[in-house]
């Protein structure tokens, strides 16, 4: 996509606004596969947490994804958007054990992440095929919120915990088809996954009527110009010649699972919001826009950094500018940042905003949430609307008159 193109989307829909770019996210799909093609069974599904929207399940839908879900919520979307249901998979945390029913009773791939449930769950449904997922105790991803594999996070089961597990599933005859494992996100060192996939292999040798492996993902995305990237080529090369020589070491040939969620989108998203006001103090300018924490979270959360343009004069001087929102509480998206001479009025677009912008977007201070559009041969086309006043009253009950006087 190019600048004009963001500007007219942003001049058409109005400000704030999420753009999404179907082509790269075609592009990074077709990537994935191509790096494992090696594997006589692959199969990628989406992390739908990272943008839900229908229209982005649907497209991925039509490229053959499945999904990885983690709420019944996501499983509904799903659907609704036309997934079967053996393509959807249900990865909980912490939930109970009655949404787990429910889900199971949808026909969904279960995957189960802690000893008590997997015992109430097995002994209850014994002939349900489930999945496991694995604590590997390996610290990865790129920043501590996203690293979910080291031995103090509260996903997954353990590998110490093994010989428990297995004492479960002989006691309760549970069909167990799939072994898990997700260790973090922005992973950069191919070789720590490789790390984490041999005690996957390892866990993976206690049961003998496994389908599929899932490795999940966390690949690191480029957040900036010349920044460093997971080697999907290099990992793919690697991790296919050791998946192989563990089929044949299994004698089956097992389906190997991941489950992209930032990989496919972030870099597909671009995040425009108009300059409301440029202002300068003692020590720095200000470029305050029309959004805020409400609706890109991630530099304030995971301090990520997003590399903005200002898109409506791509070609002024460049000058230093701190880059915040209109919260009431602190909310910079840049310190100090190079950026084209801004003036008020002007769009800027905030890159990388595929993945868990819009899907941890929120109503604080009331504010609306903005609308989203998918770029697609060559056009705009709406797949949320802005929200309205009325979408913020909706749900909520007023006081009967008389106790409202009291």
């Amino acid at each position: 996509m190019q600048s004009k193109d963001l500007v007219q989307l942003a001049e058409q829909f109005g400000s704030p606004l999420y753009v999404y770019d179907a082509e790269k996210i075609q592009s990074q799909y077709s990537r994935l596969t191509k790096a494992f093609s090696k594997v006589e069974k692959l199969r990628i599904n989406y992390a739908m947490k990272a943008l839900s929207n229908v229209a982005i399940l649907q497209l991925l839908k039509e490229m053959g994804s499945g999904l990885d879900t983690v709420s019944i919520q996501e499983v509904l979307l799903g659907l609704h958007a036309g997934y079967e249901p053996e393509k959807i998979f249900y990865t909980p945390n912490g939930v109970s054990l009655e949404e787990i029913e429910e889900v199971n009773a949808m026909g969904v791939q279960i995957n189960i992440d802690n000893l008590s449930i997997l015992e109430q769950f097995g002994t209850k449904h014994p002939n349900v095929p489930v999945c496991i997922r694995i604590n590997p105790h390996v610290m990865a991803g790129g920043n501590a919120n996203i690293s979910v594999g080291h031995i103090d996070s509260k996903f997954g089961i353990s590998v110490h915990q093994l010989p428990h597990l297995v004492r479960i599933v002989e006691n309760t005859k549970m069909n167990i088809v799939g072994i898990h494992m997700h260790t973090g996100s922005d992973i950069l060192d191919i070789e720590v996954f490789l790390y984490a996939a041999e005690i996957l292999f390892d866990a993976a040798r206690n049961f003998k009527n496994l389908e599929f492996l899932d490795f999940g993902s966390g690949f690191k995305v480029p957040y900036k110009k010349d920044d460093i990237e997971t080697d999907i080529e290099e990992l793919g090369k690697k991790l296919s010649k050791r998946f192989n020589a563990f089929c044949t070491e299994y004698g089956k040939e097992l389906t190997l699972i991941f489950e992209p969620g930032k990989f496919l989108v972030s870099e597909a998203g671009f995040f425009l919001a108009k300059v409301n006001v440029v202002k300068q103090t003692t020590s720095t300018v200000f470029a305050g826009i029309d959004s805020g924490f409400n609706h890109l979270i991630r530099p304030m959360f995971y301090g990520s950094q997003h590399h903005i343009e200002n898109i409506s004069h791509p070609k002024g001087k460049e000058r230093f500018y701190s880059v915040v929102g209109y919260i009431c509480e602190t909310d910079t998206f840049a310190n100090n940042r190079k950026i084209a001479e801004i003036k008020e009025g002007d769009i800027l677009s905030f890159r990388n905003a595929g993945a868990y912008c819009f899907s941890m977007a929120s109503n604080y201070n009331s504010r609306y949430k903005p609308a989203e559009v998918l770029w697609m041969n060559g056009e705009g086309h709406l797949i949320r609307a802005h929200e309205t006043f009325e979408d913020i009253l909706k749900n909520q009950i007023m006081l009967p008159s008389a106790l409202a006087t009291v």
